[in-house]
């Protein structure tokens, strides 16, 4: 059934659609997908899709519209790149009149699970498949409030659609743009439905932070039955969507949340989209099980019969899965918790000299925090054949209009205030760089993260990295204790030693950028280069 509301939404962009169908059910978008030869059925029950071009979110060609509102408040740079409001106009015309007699699938939902900061928006998709996955990451409104939904923000997605970069302004065909006096996003010439969520997301960190005094996070979040709340921050490969997916614990979702001041983690999403490369059911065992109805495959390679070679990069390493947070069994009613107990930040260290847990000093925290390391690997990126660091600010820094330490500062006063551990866990190498030695077990990162917010590690000893400073414990139950030392996992004490100071000049030489905004505390708070070790 066609949404009078979608009509007139529609008709005031100007788009004249061949058939308008307004917040169908999943069963009727995955019949749609399967109808139009843009999907097929798995063995496993979900649909699977491929997603063209791009198969993973292309901040180049990401945008946010420069006016009286933004000018003096984004962080502009690399990440950040202005547009010009006229520009934006332009192409959002071009984009509504290319959806005309064209089918188009409407969706409203919302962006936050706390009532007083639920952001409601609308999106218009060209692929019933997109409208699915939005289906899938927002929060559905109950059905009373539909008759009436008032949308304050619109996403306009068109895959098929080509900007003409001379014309258009972007740098080449495909687009996401933000304009926040708009309210308005574009998406065009991509599939990747990653870019949906993210635009919303990027909207939020400004509109929160910014305007509401609401700190948003990258991170993902579970509640243990004490009511006890941990935070997971790190970029893609580090393990937030898996660590936080804990059969012991309940989630609050896993990968974006806020923070705001009654105290309360709420998720912003109402579905989970979680990286399948490499999927087992005996590692991960709670997003092996969400694959089923109503969940949708991106870019996998199917055998013969149907199921999913999970191993299988062939098209990407970043092989999806979007699903409605349901399909996970042990949710937290409301997506809602209490302040955190702790926070962890993670990161996989492919150069193997990061301890696999430490704890952190609030100056160190917020250093770490603003620095958002991890490490690709060889194969993960054309041209990538040695470890190379990355620094993502905030672990999120694609998505973050303000300037880091906005958030930093906002994050440094809400770990005072409730007084939260923060640890520091090195999902990746041990025994020497990516090459040489082996991938931290899981088995043990989740045993020292369980030993840390049951507080097993509180009355641990503690000895001080040389290089890092970081505090390593001597001991965790059921960990081998030379692990807990990266150094004494190396056969070359040494090449351990070159390995680290390296890694702490890539750290000092990133932070320059952020130093005339960092306190004192904070600048104290960097590696210490060893003199005289090459």
């Amino acid at each position: 059934m066609t949404s009078k509301n979608h009509l007139e939404a529609l008709s005031s962009l100007g788009i004249k659609a061949k058939e308008v169908f307004s917040n169908l059910h999943a069963d009727l978008l995955e019949q749609h997908s399967l109808d139009k030869n843009m999907a097929v059925r798995t063995s496993h029950g979900a649909i699977a899709v491929n997603t063209g071009k791009f198969t993973g979110r292309s901040p180049e060609d990401r945008f946010i519209v420069k006016d009286d509102l933004t000018e003096n408040s984004v962080w502009w740079g690399p990440i950040n790149k202005p547009f010009s409001p006229e520009k934006f106009q332009s192409l959002k015309s071009k984009v509504c009149a290319y959806l005309n007699d064209k089918d188009v699938y409407v969706r409203d939902a919302y962006a936050g699970s706390h009532p007083s900061y639920k952001l409601s928006v609308r999106v218009i998709n060209e692929f019933p498949w997109s409208n699915q996955f939005a289906g899938n990451m927002f929060i559905q409104p109950a059905d009373n409030e539909l008759a009436d939904f008032d949308a304050e923000w619109t996403v306009i997605n068109a895959p098929g659609f080509q900007a003409n970069p001379n014309l258009d302004g972007t740098r080449q065909g495909n687009f996401a743009i933000l304009d926040f006096s708009d309210k308005c996003i574009i998406i065009g010439g991509t599939g990747y439905t990653g870019e949906i969520k993210k635009g919303i997301f990027s909207a939020l960190n400004f509109i929160l932070p910014y305007q509401k005094n609401v700190l948003s996070m990258h991170c993902s979040a579970n509640v243990g039955d004490d009511g006890d709340t941990s935070i997971f921050f790190g970029l893609s490969g580090t393990g937030k969507t898996t660590l936080s997916a804990d059969p012991e614990r309940k989630l609050i979702g896993d990968d974006e949340h806020g923070w705001c001041a009654d105290n309360t983690i709420f998720n912003f999403e109402g579905g989970c989209y979680a990286k399948v490369i490499d999927l087992s059911s005996d590692k991960e065992p709670d997003i092996f099980n969400a694959i089923k109805p109503h969940a949708i495959l991106e870019n996998v390679i199917l055998n013969s019969n149907g199921s999913v070679k999970f191993e299988d990069a062939t098209i990407t390493q970043n092989t999806r899965v979007s699903y409605p947070i349901e399909h996970i069994s042990n949710i937290q009613p409301g997506s809602l918790a209490n302040n955190p107990k702790n926070i962890f930040f993670l990161t996989a260290d492919a150069y193997g000299t990061l301890p696999p847990i430490s704890k952190l000093t609030p100056s160190q925290a917020a250093y770490h925090f603003i620095s958002g390391y991890t490490a690709k690997v060889a194969g993960t990126e054309e041209g990538v054949t040695e470890p190379k660091a990355v620094f993502s600010a905030c672990f999120g820094a694609p998505f973050m209009p303000l300037h880091p330490t906005y958030y930093a500062n906002m994050l440094a006063t809400k770990m005072k205030e409730a007084n939260v551990n923060v640890w520091l866990i090195n999902t990746g190498w041990t025994g020497g760089p990516y090459g040489v030695g082996s991938r931290m077990s899981l088995k043990y990162t989740r045993r020292m993260i369980k030993a840390a917010m049951n507080g097993e590690l509180d009355g641990a000893t503690y000895k001080e990295h040389e290089v890092f400073g970081l505090h390593m414990p001597t001991s965790c139950p059921e960990v081998p204790a030379h692990l807990l030392d990266p150094k004494s996992t190396w056969t070359d004490s040494k090449s351990y030693d070159a390995m680290a100071n390296e890694l702490a000049m890539k750290f000092t030489n990133n932070f320059k950028q952020f130093e005339n905004e960092a306190t004192k505390e904070i600048l104290e708070a960097a590696p210490r280069v060893l003199i005289g070790v090459k």
